[in-house]
């Protein structure tokens, strides 16, 4: 309470951040990411670039079908 006297803000904020770093450190996830945002873990930033790689290969699927049936 006082650290937030200090800052200027409402005390609940404090209790809020505290509580959301608690969270994040029991996912394992990275905290303060510096971008206002929760930090991914290492596994859901795989699972991330995994699903827009598929994406982009469905895409590109989708046109060679595409090409064929113009072709054929």
């Amino acid at each position: 309470a006082e650290v937030a006297r200090n800052l200027g803000i409402p005390p609940y904020l404090v209790v809020r951040w505290k509580q959301q770093h608690e969270q994040q450190g029991a996912a394992g996830r990275p905290q303060f990411t510096g971008r206002g945002v929760a930090a991914l873990s290492e596994q859901e930033a795989r699972v991330k670039k995994l699903e827009r790689e598929l994406e982009i290969t469905r895409q590109e699927r989708d046109i060679l079908k595409k090409a064929l049936a113009f072709f054929a």
